[in-house]
């Protein structure tokens, strides 16, 4: 929450609907700045290699312990390709080859957008960063199911086991509630 405007100063910022805007937002009284809270990107990729798919255990919270793809926020002047491939780097120490999109999602109460991709693994460089305890390669039957902390990325896993075995992948498209899957013919 900002209480200062960014550009003058100001305090208290105000919260109206701009004239010619259809939402309401933070304003600054004194300059006019208009403060837009858009969602944060969060990119990512789930990495198939010799039919084990990598988990990273989370080393921050929330949730210290758990499972996860690795992802993280996407970082001013980078792409979201980019955004995953150093995600990935990060948490894992994994050089990782973007392929294809494999989910698009909103958050809306935390108003985050995840943008997952397919990856390949090219090369395994370094150890993990500090934000993972572990990475592990797990073949789909071994998951740590009740571990895995976020419900989306729970999905993806199930979804992604699913598609492997039909050899077809999808592209989801929605919110953690609902989407669908587009198949490219």
């Amino acid at each position: 929450m900002h209480l200062y405007c960014c550009r003058c100063g100001h305090h208290p910022l105000d919260h109206g609907v701009p004239e010619g805007d259809t939402h309401e937002r933070l304003t600054c009284s004194a300059c006019g700045h208009v403060y837009y809270d858009n969602p944060k990107v969060i990119a990512g990729a789930i990495i198939e290699h010799e039919g084990r798919l990598l988990l990273c255990q989370r080393g921050i919270p929330p949730r210290v312990g758990t499972w996860t793809l690795p992802a993280g926020f996407m970082e001013r002047g980078e792409s979201v390709e980019e955004a995953a491939q150093r995600e990935v780097m990060e948490e894992t120490g994994i050089d990782a080859e973007i392929l294809t999109p494999y989910s698009i999602f909103s958050v809306p109460p935390t108003n985050e957008l995840y943008i997952i991709y397919r990856a390949r693994l090219r090369e395994w460089r370094a150890s993990p960063g500090h934000e993972t305890l572990d990475v592990k390669w797990f073949h789909p039957g071994d998951i740590p199911w009740d571990e895995i902390f976020y419900p989306a990325i729970r999905q993806i896993l199930e979804r992604y086991i699913d598609e492997h075995a039909g050899g077809t992948y999808g592209i989801y498209s929605g919110s953690m509630e609902g989407g669908t899957i587009h198949f490219m013919r």
